[in-house]
């Protein structure tokens, strides 16, 4: 490889003559396409010796060289820097790279300017320079931690290092929140074996006080700032704290929408428009979330006597053998046994608790509860979306993303496209979609992976212990 660099430097100096005539006769004459500010930039080149080698080839080595060689390249004269800038040869470097390529390009794209976001896609760089970028971001730890569980780990790797059981208690406030902020962050570096002052910190924030009363912005206000005094005081080098469901909702590719976030213990409805909840428009919770269904599961298992030794068994079952009827009055009629064999404990055979767990998201009242529907609080988010009137366009409210590992349910994004097509007047449900959640219980901590590997981070995202006291009296709203 040094010897195929040495050999481009020598072929490409202008001082060559012999290479330039050879180069300027060539019947393979190279031309670089660039698409810098939209504008496609076509010139000859002379690369000496290798203007004998068809176009295709050519790239193929450059790629070889590496993307540190490649951008050495560019030094050498006008015509190999338009070629080595050529933005789909850097793509191809990017896409190398960890994480899916859209995923990375949505993020550039949307979220490189930081909070607030552009209303609009900003304009894109030169990829080989978002690329110098991105291998300059030192990464971030992430702890994501939510009411059931946290899912903690470090930026740079494909999914999260480790599952904790959250210990604590988010939205009481009332409690010493700093010193037991304090001691889960303790917690959750000392799992992770690193210190806490070596990288940045992303944390997802729970939805907590949903209403938009004056009590509420308080209690979302002293919670985001005892993070911040917490981790600060922890001598963390900069801080960024984002709702759950906003992470959740970049980790789909979009920065407007309704996330539902099926948690432990209860349902959100969370309006998001450009990266910020509207409280102001309402977030709904239900109080139903996975613990009640694998509760309801177990609770049915025991009518029918099946011996299991822990709560675990339980929710294996209801992950792997629960999915949402379509049709519930027709899944009735249907026989739908199945099985599963859990480690340890051995096979176990569901009948119509299969589909029946799931059907208290749509009907609590089957398991004793006095909560909306899953339905209907979704349908009670979108008429208030479009009633509050935000943008002339009303498309932003009928993209709904679901989060959490209950949302993982077979038939859960049918059935609430269905029911929301039923319960919806035609001018509010035409054009609604639903999408999956893009990684289970892991959403948010996905969301905070696109904003810890920017090119830009963390200076678009994080703030420092220095700017944070002028900050503190601010209402933080995202």
């Amino acid at each position: 490889m040094a010897f195929l660099f040495k050999k481009i430097l020598e072929s490409a100096n202008p001082l060559n003559s012999s290479s330039s005539t050879s180069s300027s006769t060539s019947n393979y004459s190279v031309s670089s396409h660039v698409s810098l500010s939209d504008q496609i930039i076509v010139c000859s080149s002379s690369t000496g010796e290798f203007d004998r080698i068809p176009l295709d080839i050519f790239m193929q080595i450059l790629k070889l060289l590496g993307p540190k060689e490649a951008a050495k390249l560019t030094v050498i004269c006008k015509s190999w820097k338009l070629i080595v800038s050529d933005n789909m040869f850097w793509i191809s470097y990017l896409q190398n790279q960890q994480g899916p390529w859209d995923s990375m390009f949505f993020a550039e794209t949307n979220l490189r300017s930081g909070y607030p976001l552009r209303t609009y896609p900003s304009r894109m760089q030169s990829f080989m320079h978002i690329y110098g970028q991105r291998a300059q971001v030192p990464g971030a730890i992430i702890i994501d931690g939510g009411s059931g569980y946290c899912k903690f780990g470090w930026s740079k790797y494909d999914s999260p290092s480790g599952w904790a059981a959250t210990f604590l208690e988010f939205g009481n406030i009332e409690s010493p929140m700093y010193s037991r902020l304090r001691h889960f962050f303790a917690t959750m570096y000392s799992r992770m074996h690193v210190k806490s002052s070596t990288q940045p910190t992303v944390v997802s924030i729970p939805i907590t006080h949903s209403d938009n009363t004056q009590a509420a912005k308080t209690a979302r206000r002293q919670l985001k700032e005892a993070i911040y005094s917490a981790l600060f005081d922890m001598n963390v080098p900069s801080v960024c704290a984002v709702s759950q469901a906003t992470l959740a909702l970049f980790a789909a590719r979009r920065t407007s929408g309704i996330v539902v976030n099926i948690g432990f213990n209860q349902t959100s409805v969370v309006p998001i428009l450009h990266g910020k909840i509207m409280h102001n428009v309402g977030v709904e919770a239900v109080g139903v979330g996975a613990l009640k269904l694998t509760g309801y599961l177990r609770e049915q298992m025991q009518q029918r006597n099946l011996r299991f030794s822990s709560l675990y068994t339980v929710r294996t079952l209801k992950e792997n053998l629960c999915y949402v009827a379509i049709d519930y009055e027709a899944e009735l009629r249907k026989d739908t046994e199945g099985s599963y064999e859990v480690p340890v404990e051995g096979w176990f055979t569901l009948k119509q608790e299969r589909f029946q767990t799931g059907e208290i998201l749509f009907q609590p009242r089957i398991a004793g509860l006095s909560a909306m529907g899953l339905h209907q609080a979704v349908a009670l988010c979108v008429d208030h979306c479009h009633a509050a009137g935000l943008t002339p366009d009303e498309t932003w409210f009928k993209t709904i993303v679901l989060a959490g590992g209950t949302a993982c349910l077979p038939g859960l994004v049918e059935r609430l496209e269905k029911e929301l097509h039923l319960i919806l007047p035609s001018s509010q449900s035409n054009g609604i979609r639903v999408i999956p959640a893009p990684y289970g219980a892991d959403s948010a901590w996905y969301g905070a992976q696109l904003l810890s590997n920017l090119s830009t981070f963390p200076n678009s995202w994080c703030i420092t212990k220095k700017e944070f006291r002028p900050k503190s009296r601010r209402n933080f709203m995202w």
